[in-house]
């Protein structure tokens, strides 16, 4: 059976931004893949938690996203 065309989540973007109930678009911080003996315990959990995209970056996201918000 063949898919029906149309719009397309990009699934690239869908695994590295998550959209927030209010519709703001998170990203996780770069930097916590390897070399984590030469950080700081404090410096790795800050790399953990998300942060907010810049709302220049948001929009074009957003459009990559169209069943998300």
């Amino acid at each position: 059976m063949r898919r029906p065309k149309g719009i397309k989540t990009k699934k690239s973007v869908a695994k590295r931004f998550k959209i927030t109930a209010r519709g703001k678009v998170m990203r996780m911080r770069a930097g916590k893949r390897h070399l984590l003996q030469g950080k700081s315990p404090k410096r790795r959990r800050s790399l953990g938690t998300s942060k907010q995209v810049d709302p220049t970056d948001a929009y074009r996201i957003l459009q990559n996203l169209p069943f998300s918000h």
